[in-house]
C-alpha cells in the first residue's frame, strides 16, 4: 500500500488547478490548521459526501500492567473518531484496480483487481481486448 504524504497532494493540486505550489500549500496548511484548531475545541467537523470528525472523551478508569497484573489508573482522554461518508465508503467497498500491459498478447491487457484485504494477492482478472 503506497504512502501518500502531504507534498504529494500540494503537487496534485498545484497540477489540477494550475496554482503555484506555495499558494496550494499555504491553503492546505491553513485548511489542516483550522481542522486541528476546531478539533481542540471540540467542534464537530462535518464535510459532506467525505465524512466527520468527532471529539470521543474517554473516561477514566483502572487498567492492569501486563507484566505485573498491578492496577494501573488511566486517566481520562480525549481523541478523535472519523466517520466516512458516502464518497469515502464507495471509495472503500471497491478495490483498486490495476492494468497491466502483458507481453504475451500486445493487443490486450489484464485488469487485476488487488485485494488489500489479502496482503496485496491478486483477486478475480480479467483480460481485455484493445481497440
Amino acid at each position: 500500500m503506497p504512502t501518500v504524504t502531504k507534498n504529494d497532494l500540494i503537487d496534485r493540486i498545484a497540477k489540477q488547478t494550475k496554482r503555484p505550489r506555495t499558494e496550494v500549500r499555504t491553503i492546505v496548511q491553513a485548511f489542516l490548521n483550522g481542522v486541528v484548531e476546531e478539533v481542540g475545541r471540540d467542534s464537530r467537523l462535518e464535510f459532506r459526501d467525505f465524512g466527520v470528525f468527532q471529539v470521543l472523551v474517554r473516561k477514566a478508569r483502572m487498567g492492569k500492567n501486563p507484566k505485573t497484573g498491578e492496577p494501573v489508573p488511566i486517566p481520562r482522554r480525549r481523541s478523535v473518531k472519523f466517520k466516512p461518508g458516502r464518497l469515502m465508503r464507495e471509495a472503500l467497498a471497491h478495490p483498486p484496480e490495476t492494468v497491466v500491459q502483458t507481453d504475451d498478447i500486445p493487443e490486450c491487457q489484464v485488469v487485476a483487481r488487488i485485494n488489500p484485504n489479502n496482503n496485496g494477492a491478486p483477486g478475480a482478472r480479467v483480460i481485455q481486448a484493445r481497440g
